[in-house]
This record gives structure tokens, C-alpha cells and sequence, in this order.
């Protein structure tokens, strides 16, 4: 079945589940309580953020692939959804609560649940995406919706500012995580008010949701060297996304430790990521009109290479922020750009269940390598270290990515296998 664009009212909605819940992204996965749990929780000890984050990531990789295929078999994705982003936040909210080491074990707990429910969230939220865009206007979509996501960023590093400027309390710090919460829930609403689900004809009839969805499951891994074009671009995609998410877990605690940015100069650093990230999304949404979507993510992990090695040399706050600054426009780019390219690589009947081998097991599990990986290294040898072993993955990434085809909107079929 050949999709029209969705009207702009109802594209908007769903670019605002981006906007949404970057609330919790930035304030507890990236910025905030990163190092409030380093240092107030877990003693100074980075490994120990980094394994939390693994266990997280590994649990979503190995269920978000059979969620998607549940979902696909019963037309449900809004349901999931929204199942998924109440864990986030119900969890969230209890992290308010953390407020010292004996509390380390429980805070791992809640970190792993709102972490599921975060990124697990995204599978089915980015599954929309073949049902709002035509072929042609998966970049423009895409990107607006990253673009959107990071405004969201942005608004929610100026209202935290004040809040962490100077030398916030630990009672300051906390309110933060609320703040997550309240943002999350209100901008997410429209997603499920205004945005339709295409009801797929059968779904209705299903009985056994459960077992369907793993017959659809064990269908597709009976069938996976059908689509080879998928899997060499999923296993590009586990590398380089892997050093992608490492670097932003890793940021703040880096700028922190190696170059004594404080609080405050740490917001404003991530302001100006936000900024150039946006700008990046909009920019190389048209680059990847015109140039397609392999060329693009190569542009844009060569910049990506750049800056894991720059940031290994840096001595100064300031030339960190330019890099900082560069690094963004190249997150806008590889996160818009992926999308819309695995969008192009999906028959359209199994649209949800390998946006979950893409957001759940491929996106997913590469985030247990990398922060693993990552944090064990500092530990033992230091960040900077550390930095290196992440460009390398990026090289490799570069590599397994030249194997996937330029597949072109104007060239690809979503209803037959690749």
C-alpha cells in the first residue's frame, strides 16, 4: 500500500513525543544525573553508570524485537507506547527519592526500568514514520522530528539553568528529575490523542497476540538472508551508533573530570550541542535529499572520527565547546539520516518488527558495548583513553556501511525483501 504524507497538524503531534522526552534524556541519561550519580551514588566511580546503562540496554535489545512483532500482528503500537513510556516515568520519578550511596542499589534499579521504558518507547514511535511519510518525504519527516527533539533539548536546558547555575543543592539537583517527568508527560500526549495507528486488515482477529508475534518473529528470522540489504545496514548501524551513544553518556562526566567544567558551564555546553544538532538535522535532511542517505552518514561519521581524536588532544574548555559544537551538527545528521535510511530498507508488513531489531536489538545492544567498554577503559587507563577506543569504532562502523547499497527513495520497493 502506497502512503501519502500525513497532514502537518498530525506530523507535529508526533514529532512532539521527540520533543518530549528528551526531557529525560538530557536531564538523566545525559547531563544531570550522570554525575549526580557518580558522585553521590556510586562513589566516583564511572563503571559503575556505564554498567548500569549496559544492563538497560541489553534487556530492551532482546525484547523490543518480539514487542514489534506483537505489535505488528495486533496493530498496537500506541499501546505499547504508551505502556513503555509510564515505566519511564513512573521510574523517573522515584529517582527523586535517591539521595545517598545506601540508595545505589535501588537507584540502579529505577535508572534500568526508565531506561527500558525510554528507549524502548522509541521502537514504536519510530515505526509511525512509514505510516506518516510517503518514500519521498521520509528525510524532510525524519528530520523534522529529530529537529523538533532537539528544540526540545534546548527549552529544557534554559529552564534547568537557573535551577543548576552556581552551586545548586543536592534538593536543586533532584528537582530536575521532576521537571524530566512533567515535560515527558504533557508534550507526550498529543502523540496519542492526534496521531492515528493504521489498523493492518487481521489484526482485529487476533487471538493470540502472543504467540502470533512469535510466529511473525521466527518467520522473519527463517527469512533474514532475504533481506541482506537489512542486515548489513543493522550491523553498520550497531558500531557506529554504538560510539555515537557512548559519547553522549560520556560527555558530561569527561568535561567534568578532564577539563573542570562545572554545572553551569556544562549546561551551557550542551545548550550549544542542542543548538548545532538542530541545525544538523534540518541541514543534512536536505543533503540527504540530494546526495542520499548512505553519502550523507558517511559525511557525517568522518566528522564524528574528527572529533573523538580532537577531544583526545584537548587541553582547553574552550576549544572542547567548539568541538562540542561540531559534534552536534553530526548528531542531528547520523541519527535523522539512520532512520530514514532503515525506513527505506523495511517491507512495509513488517514495519514495526524491524524498527525493533533497528531501535531494540541493533539500536539497543550496541549501547551495551560501547558504555561497557568505554567505562572499563577509563577506569582502568583514563578517559582520554577511552576516547580512542571509540573512534576506532567509528572506522569500523564507516567500513561495515560500505558494504549497504545507496538505496534511493525513488528506487526502492518497502513491500518486497531487499
Amino acid at each position: 500500500m502506497t502512503t501519502k504524507t500525513a497532514s502537518r497538524g498530525k506530523i507535529f503531534s508526533w514529532a512532539l513525543f521527540d520533543f518530549a522526552n528528551t526531557g529525560f534524556y538530557v536531564i538523566i541519561i545525559t547531563l544531570v544525573f550522570p554525575i549526580y550519580f557518580k558522585n553521590v551514588l556510586a562513589g566516583g566511580n564511572e563503571a559503575v553508570w556505564g554498567r548500569t546503562i549496559a544492563a538497560s540496554m541489553l534487556i530492551t535489545a532482546l525484547i523490543a524485537p518480539f514487542l514489534g512483532s506483537v505489535a505488528d500482528a495486533t496493530s498496537r503500537k500506541k499501546f505499547f507506547l504508551a505502556l513503555f513510556t509510564i515505566a519511564c516515568i513512573a521510574a523517573t520519578t522515584g529517582l527523586y527519592w535517591m539521595t545517598g550511596p545506601a540508595l545505589l542499589g535501588l537507584a540502579i534499579g529505577l535508572v534500568i526500568i526508565a531506561n527500558i521504558g525510554f528507549e524502548g518507547g522509541t521502537v514504536f514511535y519510530d515505526a509511525f514514520l512509514p505510516e506518516l511519510a510517503s518514500k519521498k518525504d521520509y528525510a524532510r519527516v525524519s528530520a523534522f522530528g529529530w529537529g523538533i527533539g532537539y528544540l526540545g533539548s534546548f527549552i529544557i536546558l534554559a529552564l534547568i539553568y537557573p535551577m543548576i547555575s552556581g552551586d545548586p543543592s543536592q534538593e536543586q539537583v533532584r528537582l530536575t528529575f521532576l521537571i524530566a517527568v512533567a515535560f515527558f508527560g504533557l508534550f507526550s500526549l498529543p502523540m496519542f490523542l492526534a496521531v492515528p495507528e493504521r489498523r493492518d486488515k487481521g489484526a482485529s482477529t487476533v487471538r493470540y497476540p502472543i504467540k502470533q508475534g512469535y510466529r511473525r518473529l521466527r518467520d522473519t528470522f527463517e527469512h533474514i538472508r532475504s533481506y541482506r540489504d537489512v542486515i548489513r545496514f543493522l550491523t553498520a548501524f550497531f558500531v557506529y551508533n554504538d560510539s555515537i551513544l557512548t559519547v553522549i553518556l560520556f560527555a558530561g562526566i569527561f568535561a567534568e573530570e578532564m577539563l573542570g567544567f562545572t554545572t553551569e558551564e556544562l549546561v551551557q555546553f550542551f545548550m550549544i550541542v542542542q543548538g548545532t544538532a538542530l541545525i544538523g538535522s534540518f541541514l543534512f535532511g536536505w543533503v540527504a535529499d540530494r546526495l542520499g542517505a548512505r553519502n550523507t552518514l558517511f559525511i557525517t561519521l568522518g566528522i564524528w572520527i574528527v572529533v573523538v581524536v580532537v577531544a583526545y588532544f584537548v587541553q582547553d574548555a574552550s576549544m572542547f565547546v567548539v568541538v562540542g559544537a561540531i559534534a552536534g551538527l553530526a548528531l542531528g545528521s547520523s541519527q535523522s539520516t539512520s532512520r530514514m535510511f532503515m525506513a527505506l530498507l523495511t517491507p512495509a508488513e513488517k514495519k514495526t518488527e524491524f524498527f525493533g531489531f533497528y531501535d531494540g536489538f541493533f539500536g539497543k545492544a550496541s549501547a551495551v558495548i560501547g558504555p561497557l567498554l568505554f567505562g572499563e577503559v577509563a577506569f582502568a587507563l583514563g578517559l582520554r583513553p577511552a576516547m580512542l577506543v571509540v573512534g576506532g569504532l567509528f572506522i569500523l562502523g564507516m567500513l561495515l556501511l560500505a558494504r549497504v547499497p545507496d538505496v534511493r527513495p525513488e528506487e526502492v520497493s518497502l513491500s518486497e525483501p531487499g
